[in-house]
């Protein structure tokens, strides 16, 4: 799911991906493994997604990459090995239906998606709130834009709001920023502010302290205004090797670079402006994930916050 919807239709994608849902507290004794990607609990056979598989690797202490290369028999013995010395007596599977999506100690207290959204409804966010999400079984980023707050920047007109992200599986923490939407486009950024709010999912505070996160993060919202009127007037010379240059500093994958030059392309220019909306209009790539959607409209908030 990806793309301007309203709250109402997230939470029904959301409650609907929630009900095949399942956490167990497994005895490690209990665990063996048939290779990397079969986990075997109690006598019966789970297929472990790449998520689950990073996690019980770094569980083991065994790097993921070099595992992954080893034979299915090798896996399964070192996995077994390595399990053997693991200090917690259980271990937190969580469930897709049979499969397991992600692997972590009893410490781990989630912050599931349903119970984010509900948060939200509390603080006033209603039904058919017009949000800008990305949502898969790994990551969901939620962005609500204040309709009443649209503001114009050299004829380009922004509403600002704040952006919610949070990952069941462990790839990132519960997560408060700020949030610009360009109306022409609808590209989304995730700003770079002094305050942000970001927790990780290891205490039961995490929610209740949500809406106050909420309001310390709207407090920034008026500070971008002038870093985004620099950008426009900041001439870019060399627009490739400023990508290139930038690609590198922030690590991006192959399909992430991609993204960027899709997202250039679509409206090219000669500003750091330009390059901003490369990024962010990038997170609109059809192929990425909601991660890495996500993560090209945090990066644009970055290269904003950048400008002198």
């Amino acid at each position: 799911m990806r793309g301007m919807t309203t709250m109402g239709e997230v939470r029904e994608q959301v409650e609907a991906m929630a009900l095949s849902h399942h956490d167990e507290l497994v005895p490690v004794e209990e665990i063996s493994f048939d290779n990397l990607e079969t986990v075997v609990i109690g006598g019966k056979s789970h297929y472990m997604r790449p998520v689950a598989q990073r996690g019980i690797s770094a569980r083991c202490g065994i790097p993921y990459t070099y595992l992954a290369r080893c034979p299915g028999s090798l896996q399964a013995v070192q996995l077994r090995y390595w399990l053997k010395h693991e200090r917690n007596q259980d271990l937190f599977f969580r469930f897709d239906r049979q499969e397991v999506r992600a692997v972590f100690t009893p410490r781990y207290t989630p912050a599931d998606n349903l119970e984010v959204l509900r948060q939200l409804d509390e603080v006033g966010i209603r039904s058919d709130t017009k949000v800008q999400v990305a949502l898969d079984a790994e990551f969901m980023s939620l962005s609500i834009p204040d309709q009443d707050r649209t503001f114009a920047v050299m004829g380009d007109r922004l509403t600002p709001g704040i952006s919610v992200s949070n990952s069941e599986v462990g790839l990132a923490s519960l997560s408060v920023k700020a949030f610009f939407l360009r109306l022409v486009c609808t590209n989304g950024l995730i700003a770079k502010t002094e305050v942000s709010s970001s927790y990780r999912h290891v205490s039961a505070r995490i929610l209740a302290e949500l809406p106050q996160a909420l309001g310390q993060v709207q407090g920034q919202l008026e500070s971008q205004r002038d870093k985004i009127r620099i950008s426009m007037e900041s001439p870019v010379d060399d627009a490739d090797s400023t990508f290139r240059a930038l690609n590198r500093q922030f690590q991006l994958g192959q399909r992430e670079q991609e993204a960027v030059g899709w997202g250039f392309g679509r409206e090219p220019g000669k500003t750091m402006w330009n390059v901003v909306q490369g990024f962010t209009a990038g997170a609109q790539y059809p192929s990425l994930t909601a991660e890495e959607s996500h993560k090209l409209q945090v990066i644009g908030g970055q290269i904003l916050g950048m400008v002198q």
